[in-house]
């Protein structure tokens, strides 16, 4: 069973297996919750009654439930990586090319389907929103650790830079999709992908 990382800022880090798995059941009813009522609707006291456990079970690991939403974005970042990783596992060296379509796609595939995701992704809209920058950084940096040796290239602060240009770039347009069509309109997400492949190829080709 996955758990949320214990890199999440919590106000208790689970040590058992039994803590562990009670965290991921608070989580995965926050995210639910947030599909079915949003942020503003969204509240510590619904969260523990649907992971059914005590009101206590919750504030052990936060204090309100703008954490619980940084710790479930967190959890959403760690899934993501893991999903990339494999899909490049499973794809060999398909170059620069299939690595950003590993990238896009399992990003929209979490989009579409991963709950509470279209509201928090990676922690972009928390509160709902209010977009800020500081999350777009840490998908850059854990996407600059991840493909850097899959491109064989240094994760020097060029590429770091590339990869927050695109990051930046891939968010902007990938919202406006969603804004268009309630799955992503797929035009406008084959003109991104376009976007990127030609800012990609000057740089990594």
């Amino acid at each position: 069973m996955r758990t949320v990382s214990h890199t999440t800022p919590l106000r208790r880090a689970p040590v058992q297996r039994r803590s562990a798995e009670r965290l991921t059941r608070i989580l995965d009813a926050c995210a639910d919750l947030l599909d079915e009522v949003g942020y503003d609707a969204l509240s510590t006291r619904a969260v523990a009654q649907r992971a059914d456990v005590p009101i206590g079970s919750v504030y052990r690991f936060f204090g309100n439930k703008r954490q619980m939403a940084d710790a479930l974005a967190q959890r959403n970042l760690e899934r993501y990586a893991e999903r990339v990783t494999e899909r490049l596992t499973e794809a060999g060296d398909g170059g620069w090319r299939g690595a950003l379509d590993a990238v896009l796609d399992e990003y929209l595939a979490m989009k579409r389907t991963a709950p509470g995701f279209s509201l928090i992704d990676f922690g972009n809209q928390i509160p709902v929103g209010d977009r800020h920058a500081v999350p777009n950084h840490r998908v850059a940096e854990r996407l600059t650790e991840l493909l850097s040796g899959h491109l064989g290239r240094r994760p020097d602060d060029d590429l770091r830079r590339v990869f927050l240009v695109a990051v930046e770039t891939a968010d902007t347009l990938v919202q406006l999709a969603f804004r268009v069509a309630p799955d992503g309109d797929e035009k406008i997400i084959e003109e991104a992908r376009e976007l990127l492949r030609a800012y990609l190829g000057r740089v990594l080709d």
